[in-house]
């Protein structure tokens, strides 16, 4: 948890950072090498707002099948306007970048394709795969 209050990422109430991947930002990264490091260092991350309906949708989701995601809140977090740059950069045209999901290190989407993910049945594989769900 040290680690995570000296990289400026807020986390969302509940939710803790393993050591392993706290350890593994390190102060002075770029934003592009954040978010890449983040994804790749956790299972489940979600860059968010914390007044965002939308955010709380994805997160309240996630939570509701036994995930227990990184949740990054943009808003408070130091370099949010630079990091949210990134998520536009990863979206494609017409896609609201936040929230941005990330499952086992690659960018699933925004909440309509978790959502639709969710109803397809493929979230639960991927969440599987990602190590995010022992089911």
């Amino acid at each position: 948890m040290q680690v995570a209050k000296k990289s400026g990422i807020q986390m969302d109430h509940g939710i803790a950072i393993n050591s392993g991947a706290a350890a593994s930002v390190k102060l002075g990264m770029s934003p592009y090498e954040l978010v890449r490091e983040l994804a790749a260092s956790n299972a489940v991350v979600v860059f968010s707002m914390s007044g965002c309906c939308m955010c709380t949708v994805a997160k309240q989701l996630l939570r509701g099948l036994g995930v227990g995601p990184l949740v990054i809140e943009l808003d408070q977090h130091a370099n949010g306007p630079e990091i949210e740059a990134v998520l536009y950069e990863v979206c494609q045209d017409g896609q609201q970048p936040i929230p941005a999901v990330f499952v086992g290190g690659k960018f699933l989407g925004g909440v309509e394709s978790l959502m639709a993910c969710h109803i397809n049945g493929s979230l639960v594989p991927l969440l599987k795969d990602a190590g995010a769900l022992w089911l």
